[in-house]
């Protein structure tokens, strides 16, 4: 098993002991449509469960589960002789009822038992999602897989733990937040949208296209020669020495 799957499933049942009081051996109830499903893909449900979970772990059925799949028994002749492998839980129906009902009354409304539910049925998964501390196993790519706890779950985790916390100063509040990281329980944080203006065109700046004009007074300033003075500059007169005359 890849150790990124390994930590998944080790996450998730951490999640479970810590918030609903899951322990080993882990109570694994399996259906007709999860046997199914294993017996097509030639997987041995008894030596890759504990191997996957990581654990001791009791598979389990029910009197109704196995009537239902004795009576479908020409397509699933391989399933029935899986689920007769494990044990029974009475579920107290003195008539028989559908497996998916029969679940249900087993789980009930929270799930005291502590069950894995192990099933393919897609619509029994939906509803099971809807309460709150029942993990969910399924086979996928011939292999199990351990579902993430449903948004259910999480947050009758987290109402648990804020309800311990009634008024809590802003020390308890972080001490509250690392607590729920610690047990798996998330928090969905939305972080705000920006939003992105889009830029307009903008026209030129009328100044730069404007012709540029000459300044005054820069023409002929190159021919003007005033009084030994030419583009500013001073021009200096050389002093000419005359030879003194001896008279005596």
């Amino acid at each position: 098993m890849k150790i990124t799957r390994y930590k998944k499933v080790q996450k998730y049942l951490k999640f479970y002991y810590n918030n609903y009081g899951f322990h080993q051996p882990y109570q694994v109830l399996l259906d007709g449509t999860f046997c199914f499903a294993a017996f097509k893909e030639h997987i041995n449900v008894r030596d890759q469960l504990p191997k996957y979970l990581n654990g001791q772990v009791k598979l389990l059925t029910t009197r109704c589960i196995i009537i239902e799949t004795e009576k479908i028994a020409k397509k699933t002749h391989g399933a029935l002789t899986i689920l007769k492998q494990f044990g029974i839980h009475e579920c107290g129906h003195k008539e028989p009822v559908t497996g998916s009902q029969c679940i249900k009354s087993m789980i009930g409304n929270k799930n005291e038992k502590h069950y894995i539910l192990a099933t393919q049925d897609r619509d029994l998964q939906e509803k099971m999602r809807t309460k709150a501390g029942v993990p969910l196993l399924y086979l996928h790519n011939k292999s199990p897989t351990l579902e993430k706890p449903s948004k259910a779950s999480y947050n009758k985790a987290g109402q648990a733990l804020e309800s311990n916390f009634t008024f809590i100063s802003e020390t308890q509040n972080e001490a509250l937040k690392n607590m729920k990281k610690a047990l798996g329980v998330e928090e969905k944080v939305e972080e705000p949208k920006l939003v992105l203006k889009k830029k307009k065109p903008h026209n030129p700046n009328p100044l730069s296209c404007k012709k540029k004009k000459n300044k005054p007074g820069n023409k002929n300033n190159n021919n003007k020669i005033e009084h030994g003075v030419k583009e500013g500059k001073v021009r200096k007169r050389k002093k000419v020495r005359k030879p003194k005359i001896d008279l005596s």
